[in-house]
């Protein structure tokens, strides 16, 4: 290649563009294992978001199951998850646009199962004692913000319904015992999230399908358990926070114990259903747990609870199934885009199924995260990802250092995955740096980290973005008057906290984000209607610190440029919020966008509007900071751009 051209930062031309990103990526999830066939979900932005059934066959050939228009997926929750149910040559399925159970031959259409539009199914296995599926039901026919959450079985032949389980807030991993005699599920009230504190059932199933003598085995309201699963013995495993980390625990002739004792996450916050860290299989577990950031998968002896780490060239790994020696899990490198990768434990070889993203990157484009840590607020440490600026192409004049956009994740129970993510590239190749922030309240480093947001959302978290740039600035890594901040959803909220009671970052841009915490405890959906008890305290007790903590009540401190991007139909965060902080801005003459999209929800799922939002906000900035950016935007959204002088 010739010599490095000098172009400031922010200018650089880049082979990544987002006709290129959106062209080439899909969304994956829940691998699963079905005898020698395996199953995932694609969300393809190419045809407005569908979810899709795919299925692999040994010899390698990949095909659709599921024809258009179905949709596989749940809105139980609002964040959905375990949609579908393979049975032989039979699939089960949710179906997005009505709600309503599918029941599909393989090969043929699917046809309707339940009956109702005010029903919602998710997290199903099939009883076939009883000739039906148990499930968790939500059931919204009098209300959508206190919907009648209940575990329920839906007969197979007929679509009948009836309730099983009823009289908490809400229920999940309903999972039979392999005889069908026993039913494990996991169910938590209002104020706790399932992070927080949940609760283990185990009940008798009768012969006439009816449950019978019901025990809780374990949890409580200061302990989370996660994905209760039986062993082909008939032991239940399940996994535990109670030391101040999720590990494994097995019950097994009237006691329990732990599977492996150790300071690492064997399990992520529950936000939707059927997430899977661990198979249970004769005489021992296959398993994966973080450590400081980096999954890995294992093996655990049953007998010795000896670990034995195996290696995959993988360092973010979800949704792990296995069937013997054959594991399929969701995986992620610095390197290499989301796959659907399969595991042969035996001949330790790994393969790639299906590549979540077709674009090629050169490696010479190629910004690998950096793990920091970072000093913050009270004598703690934080964490983040850190990547600089790569193009083979350019070089910045001397002297110069990198705008830095900051990013904070959603959640906030969530954390930075270290995969590679084409729309962090997109950043990097124009010689943008970005830090992607583990904030206090994160999950992968311990309840005890996890916890630092209670009480203190909107001011751990902002900290922690602020204090890690500054620390990048002190590095000289970093320009600080070409700070910018960027979030979506809980992320969006920390970054208008962050521009409007610091003055600290020269520009944001906030996506479906929060700027009303007291609009969002009276308007928000049944699953987060008391979440902010935890984060910031109980409502309307402490209503002060909920008005306190709102950008939307103090956007005079607001100082500068801000961009705002919207789904008209988000039920999570509703775009009221959106509107009134961009009628707020404008009104102080600051540079401003509100740029709303007709059929998005909390989360853009159209190509057309992913593509128009990511070069809209890269336009944005070069505005702001008087930069020449390598885009065309669109007009929808240029139009938009108030406040700017001509």
């Amino acid at each position: 290649m010739s010599e490095s051209q000098a172009r400031p930062y922010g200018s650089w031309k880049s082979p990544i563009t987002s006709d290129v990103i959106v062209a080439g990526v899909v969304r994956l999830s829940e691998p699963t294992p079905s005898g020698s066939d395996t199953f995932w979900v694609e969300s393809r932005p190419s045809e407005q978001g569908r979810n899709v059934l795919v299925r692999r066959t040994p010899d390698g050939r990949v095909a659709d199951v599921t024809p258009a228009p179905f949709n596989v997926r749940t809105t139980v929750h609002e964040y959905g998850g375990g949609a579908f149910i393979i049975d032989r040559s039979r699939v089960y399925f949710s179906n997005y646009s009505d709600q309503k159970l599918y029941v599909q031959e393989i090969g043929s259409e699917p046809k309707p199962l339940t009956h109702s539009e005010h029903m919602r199914y998710a997290d199903g296995v099939i009883d076939r004692r009883n000739n039906r599926i148990i499930c968790v039901r939500e059931d919204h026919t009098t209300s959508d913000t206190n919907a009648m959450n209940t575990l329920a079985g839906v007969d197979l032949e007929t679509g009948d319904e009836a309730v099983l389980v009823s009289g908490n807030d809400f229920y999940s991993s309903p999972r039979l015992s392999p005889d069908g005699g026993r039913l494990a599920w996991l169910t938590w009230d209002h104020p706790n999230m399932p992070w927080d504190g949940s609760e283990l059932w185990v009940a008798e199933v009768k012969e006439d399908g009816s449950l019978g003598h019901r025990e809780r085995v374990a949890g409580g309201p200061d302990e989370s358990i996660a994905q209760p699963e039986w062993s082909p013995e008939g032991d239940l495993c399940f996994i535990s926070d109670r030391t101040g980390w999720w590990n494994i625990y097995e019950m097994r002739g009237g006691k329990t114990e732990p599977v492996c004792e150790k300071d690492s996450e064997f399990a992520r916050p529950q936000w939707v259903f059927r997430m899977s860290s661990y198979t249970v299989q004769a005489g021992r577990i296959i398993c994966v747990f973080n450590e400081r950031g980096r999954w890995q998968v294992a093996k655990i002896d049953r007998e010795t609870r000896r670990l034995e780490r195996v290696e995959t060239p993988y360092t973010e790994i979800a949704y792990v199934q296995a069937e013997g020696d054959r594991v399929v899990f969701l995986g992620g490198a610095p390197s290499e885009s989301a796959v659907i990768a399969q595991l042969d434990l035996s001949a330790r070889r790994v393969e790639a199924l299906r590549q979540s993203s077709s674009i090629k990157i050169d490696a010479e484009y190629l910004s690998v995260p950096e793990a920091i840590e970072f000093p913050t607020e009270n004598g703690l440490t934080a964490h983040a990802f850190y990547y600089a600026p790569a193009n083979p192409g350019f070089a910045a004049p001397e002297g110069e250092r990198p705008p830095l956009l900051v990013i904070s994740h959603g959640g906030p129970t969530s954390s930075a995955s270290t995969t590679l993510e084409p729309m962090i590239q997109y950043w990097t190749s124009r010689g943008i740096a970005v830090l992607d922030v583990n904030y206090g309240g994160s999950s992968g480093y311990g309840r005890e980290y996890r916890r630092r947001l209670n009480g203190n959302w909107g001011v751990v978290d902002v900290d922690d973005c602020i204090n890690g740039a500054r620390y990048l600035v002190e590095r000289g890594l970093a320009d600080r008057d070409r700070l910018i901040i960027r979030g979506g959803s809980a992320g969006g909220y920390t970054t208008l906290a962050a521009l409007t009671f610091h003055d600290f970052f020269k520009a944001g841009a906030s996506y479906y984000g929060i700027s009303d915490l007291e609009a969002l405890e009276v308007d928000s959906h049944k699953f987060e209607a008391r979440y902010n008890n935890s984060l910031i305290g109980p409502y309307p007790e402490q209503r002060d610190l909920y008005r306190a903590r709102s950008p939307i009540h103090f956007t005079e401190r607001l100082s500068c440029p801000l961009i705002i991007f919207q789904g008209l139909e988000d039920k999570v965060v509703p775009p009221n919020q959106a509107e009134k902080m961009f009628e707020a801005v404008r009104a102080k003459g600051l540079p401003v966008a509100y740029v709303p999209f007709e059929g998005e929800q909390h989360g853009f799922r159209k190509a057309e509007n992913i593509k128009r939002a990511l070069d809209g906000e890269l336009y944005f900035y070069s505005r702001v900071f008087g930069f020449e950016a390598d885009v065309e935007p669109d007009e929808y959204v240029t139009s938009r751009m108030l406040n700017f002088p001509d």
